[in-house]
């Protein structure tokens, strides 16, 4: 028991001297992010920003927290979305860390 617990702490993520660490950002540092590859805002509901990208015949949406301060599982979710219409090597400095 004791051994797989040591397993687990070895392989987790957060003690990884090797893994880049997740930015502390917030909504608007997000949305700022987004707008410099050619997002804009296409409407907010609440606080929630709405950005939108247009490619040839399609839209590309990404739903954006407003918030003061995002937490690290919304951020790295946001990350993992932008991923499907951005390169890592555009948007990774942005978010991470080395």
């Amino acid at each position: 028991m004791q051994g797989s617990r040591k397993l687990r702490r070895f392989l987790s993520i957060s003690n990884c001297p090797l893994m880049p660490k997740l930015r502390s950002l917030s909504g608007e540092d997000v949305i700022k992010i987004l707008e410099k590859f050619g997002f804009y805002i296409a409407g907010q509901k609440g606080s929630h920003a709405k950005l939108k990208r247009n490619s040839g015949e399609n839209s590309q949406i990404l739903t954006i927290p407003n918030h003061k301060e995002l937490d690290k599982g919304t951020l790295k979710a946001i990350y993992n979305q932008a991923l499907h219409y951005l390169s890592d090597e555009e948007i990774r400095e942005h978010f991470y860390s080395e």
